[in-house]
């Protein structure tokens, strides 16, 4: 309404080209001119850091959220988490019928946004996603299965771990397969668009509690990049 226009949303999204007559093959990718010799540097950390986020993603790729069975107490893990199924259609289709990313997005923000509204039982906002690791291609006709469940919350800030599993359904001898995961971080809001204190997440076993201080050390990391990216920006 003022007028004036701010960065409301930033992203580095890393990308593949597969052959069109072989999906399974990766192409080599051809080089840029760099503007400059920092941009160049800089893409190389992020694309690092990238390789080495994945390959903590795939030693993770065991775990499995099981469905509780009866009640549970609120703030518990299993009280919040949730799943979702969807089948692959046409219309979520590139047009060789693998599932576009952004479709997948999609479906894992609306059930980390079920698990953030289930434990906060106020207004929530999508805060942040760590990156999305897209595994293995999802081909039209599967059936995929999201799940997510809440791994740590701060005082004003919850992470949700979600996942994304595969059963090719048509014509596929392949079993079960995980096929995407991520982090997501929510914030609660109130009415007026104030950030409320978030219940702090009761863990029960000891799986829960090594994933809470897994996620303490990531919203650390994640909290300390900020603060130098702010200090950076405010340098002359």
């Amino acid at each position: 309404l003022a007028g004036a226009k701010k960065v409301t949303n930033k992203a580095t999204l890393w990308y593949v080209p597969l052959s069109l007559k072989n999906v399974n093959k990766v192409l080599e990718v051809p080089a840029i001119q760099y503007a400059r010799k920092e941009q160049e540097d800089e893409g190389r950390k992020r694309y690092e850091e990238q390789k080495l986020d994945r390959l903590e993603t795939k030693q993770r790729n065991g775990d499995a959220i099981v469905p509780v069975m009866g009640p549970a107490e609120p703030h518990t893990v299993g009280y919040s988490q949730s799943s979702l199924i969807h089948l692959v259609g046409p219309s979520d289709c590139t047009l060789l019928g693998f599932v576009h990313g952004g479709v997948t997005m999609k479906l894992m923000d609306e059930v980390a946004g079920i698990v953030a509204a289930r434990h906060c039982k106020t207004n929530i906002v999508t805060a942040s996603v760590d990156a999305i690791n897209f595994h293995e291609k999802i081909k039209k006709g599967s059936v995929i299965t999201i799940s997510g469940r809440m791994t740590f919350t701060s005082n004003k800030s919850m992470e949700i771990e979600v996942f994304v599993d595969a059963d090719p359904f048509v014509d596929e001898p392949q079993e079960r397969y995980r096929a995407v995961s991520a982090f997501f971080t929510y914030v609660s809001l109130s009415k007026e668009g104030k950030p409320l204190p978030v219940p702090q997440l009761l863990v029960e076993s000891e799986e829960e509690k090594r994933r809470f201080e897994e996620g303490k050390g990531r919203y650390l990391q994640t909290k300390a990049k900020r603060q130098a990216q702010l200090q950076q920006a405010a340098q002359p």
